[in-house]
C-alpha cells in the first residue's frame, strides 16, 4: 500500500478477521523479494510486543522500521482506509467518556474524539453512540451510500441508546449490532435498550448481539453462566469475550467455556436449551 507517495509493507505479528490483505500485508519474516520505502510493525495486543520486536529485528534490513499500535499505549491519529484494519472497516471515533477498569481504551485514547469520516461498513469505534448527534448522523449517511449492509462490531453503548437513534438504527438494515455486558451496572442499560430495539422492529434474526466479558479475576462459571442467560433475557444473542491480562495468559477451563458461546452456531444451540423461542429465530438465518 502506498503512503505519502512510498510503499509501505505493514507486519502483523497476528492475523485476525480485520487484518488488512492487500499484497503488502505480512504476518512473518521477510522474504527476499520484499522490497518497500518503510515497514510498519503493527501491534494491537500487549501480548504480542515480544514476536513484535524479533519481526523487527529482521525487517529493519528490509527498510527503515517503525513499531506502533495499541499495544504501545500511544494514542491513535485519523483512520486510514485499509492501512492497518482491512477494507470496510472504519474508524469515525477514538476514546471513551466511561472509565472501565478492565479497558485500555480510556488510557491510551482519553476522551471521546471525532475524526473525519472515510468510508466503510464495519463500523469499529470504541464509542460510537458517544459523539456528536451531529457525528452521528453523518456516519449514518455514509452507511446508507455503502453496498452492504453496516455492521457495528466496535460496540454501542446501552445507556446510550434512544428511540431516535434506534429507529435511525433500523433504517440502515444492519447486518448486526454488538452490544456490551461487562460489568453489573450494564445489565439494567442492556434490558433497557432491548425493550427499545425491540418496540422499533429489531429482535427477529441474530441483528441484536452482545459481547459478555468472563474469566476476569474472581469470575467463576456459576456467574459468566448466569451473565449469559441474562443477556439472552434482554433479547440479545451472546457473545463471550474471554478476559486477558498484559500477558495474554487464559485457563483452559475458561477457553472450553468461551467456545460454548463464541460462535453462532453453537451458541444458537445453547440458547435453545435455554430459550427456544428465542433461538429458533436465530436458527432460521443459517
Amino acid at each position: 500500500m502506498e503512503q505519502n507517495g512510498k510503499t509501505v509493507i505493514r507486519v502483523f505479528p497476528r492475523k485476525t478477521n480485520a487484518s488488512p490483505t492487500d499484497n503488502n500485508v505480512r504476518f512473518s519474516l521477510p522474504l527476499r523479494k520484499d522490497e518497500a520505502d518503510e515497514v510498519h510493525i503493527s501491534v494491537t495486543f500487549t501480548y504480542d510486543l515480544k514476536e513484535a520486536e524479533y519481526l523487527y529485528s529482521q525487517w529493519k534490513y528490509v527498510a527503515p522500521t517503525l513499531m506502533g499500535g495499541a499495544a504501545f499505549g500511544d494514542p491513535s491519529g485519523n483512520f486510514i482506509s485499509g492501512m492497518y484494519l482491512k477494507k470496510g472497516c472504519v474508524i469515525t471515533s477514538r476514546g471513551c467518556n466511561n472509565k472501565c477498569w478492565f479497558c485500555s481504551v480510556w488510557k491510551r485514547e482519553g476522551l471521546i474524539r471525532e475524526l473525519p469520516i472515510t468510508e466503510g461498513w464495519n463500523v469499529m469505534d470504541d464509542n460510537l453512540l458517544a459523539c456528536s448527534e451531529s457525528h452521528r448522523n453523518k456516519v449514518f449517511e455514509m452507511l446508507k451510500k455503502q453496498t452492504r449492509s453496516p455492521r457495528f462490531t466496535g460496540g454501542l453503548e446501552s445507556k446510550l441508546l434512544t428511540e431516535k437513534i434506534a429507529i435511525q438504527l433500523k433504517e440502515l438494515k444492519p447486518e448486526s449490532m454488538y452490544f456490551a455486558y461487562d460489568t453489573k451496572d450494564d445489565l439494567d442499560p442492556l434490558i433497557e435498550a432491548g425493550k427499545i430495539l425491540k418496540d422499533v422492529g429489531f429482535g427477529k434474526s441474530h441483528d441484536m448481539m452482545c459481547y459478555v466479558l468472563i474469566g476476569y479475576p474472581k469470575d467463576t462459571f456459576e456467574n459468566a453462566e448466569k451473565r449469559i442467560h441474562q443477556t439472552i433475557d434482554a433479547g440479545f444473542m451472546p457473545f463471550a469475550m474471554l478476559y486477558r491480562d498484559q500477558y495474554g495468559f487464559v485457563k483452559k477451563d475458561w477457553s472450553r467455556f468461551q467456545r460454548q458461546w463464541a460462535n453462532m452456531f453453537i451458541s444458537a444451540s445453547n440458547m435453545r436449551k435455554y430459550n427456544d423461542s428465542f433461538a429458533v429465530n436465530v436458527c432460521k438465518q443459517f
